[in-house]
């Protein structure tokens, strides 16, 4: 990925992710995608399943398993209307289905899950596909996690998004992997591993992911993770960057020195500088895990 230095005009577009989480024999691993190298957003990258918010998510709101009012106090947007907090929650999952063809919806088998994904491959609509088959989404499957907004000066890409990230366990049922169209490889890593494969050169990652994955790994399990989303309302992010004395692009986070917000909004170091192609805290590698 290329260093960005254009200022971007456009709004930000309303965006959904899913970090999908599972326990393995040596503790918490998350699901990674490769973005095709063809993508305009994030080409070649490693990112969790999610993307724009769609009009016809819509469609899906008058089936949703909790109250309109119950997923708005969840999502922790008091700004927002209770049918966008249900939108987030819809595209999210929508995401996770068309992505990693994991389908988070009540009593989902993995013969309706191979029945639901090829009929989404035939051409018919997710709203079309949930309501032929008579299921119904699973909302309270996944937690609020963060909320990131792409900056104007936006590092990594040539659009701006207002993300809602959102954790989930895999439901053990199904297996998660790449749809080889938007995404082409897939992998289940431990959030250090992740990490460290970016920091080797071996994998990209964008700064929200690596911000992320550095909040992760201080987690042994999913049920620790999904304990802290409840317990908390989703973190608000919205980097500040600039370009310092030797032209290094800084990524700034809430509670650092220079950011506007005083007050912390994640765990970890409180900016990034890119050197050599990367992003790191200026204290080194070790620095994400303090």
């Amino acid at each position: 990925m290329e260093l960005n230095h254009k200022l971007l005009d456009t709004p930000p577009r309303d965006a959904a992710t899913v970090v999908m989480l599972r326990d393995a024999p040596r503790g918490l691993e998350v699901f990674l995608l490769k973005r095709a190298t063809a993508s305009d957003v994030l080409a070649g990258a490693y990112v969790f399943p999610g993307g724009k918010i769609d009009d016809a998510d819509s469609a899906l709101i008058p089936q949703l398993d909790q109250p309109l009012a119950a997923l708005h106090a969840a999502l922790g947007e008091p700004a927002a209307t209770a049918e966008h907090a249900a939108r987030c929650y819809v595209a999210a999952l929508r995401e996770a289905f068309e992505e990693s063809g994991v389908l988070y919806a009540h009593g989902a088998t993995a013969a309706q899950v191979a029945e639901a994904t090829a009929l989404l491959r035939a051409g018919h609509g997710f709203a079309e596909v949930l309501t032929r088959m008579g299921l119904q989404l699973d909302t309270r499957s996944v937690q609020p996690w963060s909320r990131w907004i792409t900056p104007r000066m936006a590092s990594v890409s040539s659009k701006r998004f207002d993300t809602r990230f959102f954790v989930a366990a895999v439901p053990t049922v199904q297996t998660a992997r790449h749809d080889d169209y938007e995404t082409t490889a897939s992998v289940w890593l431990a959030p250090r591993a992740a990490l460290e494969q970016y920091r080797d050169g071996l994998i990209d990652l964008a700064p929200p992911q690596i911000m992320s994955l550095a909040h992760l790994a201080r987690h042994g399990d999913v049920a620790s993770v999904l304990a802290e989303a409840r317990g908390k309302s989703p973190a608000l992010v919205q980097p500040e960057p600039y370009d310092d004395e030797q032209g290094v692009r800084v990524l700034c986070y809430p509670g650092d020195p220079r950011h506007s917000v005083r007050e912390r909004a994640l765990p970890g170091p409180t900016r990034l500088r890119y050197v050599d192609k990367r992003f790191a805290p200026e204290a080194g590698f070790e620095a994400l895990f303090y």
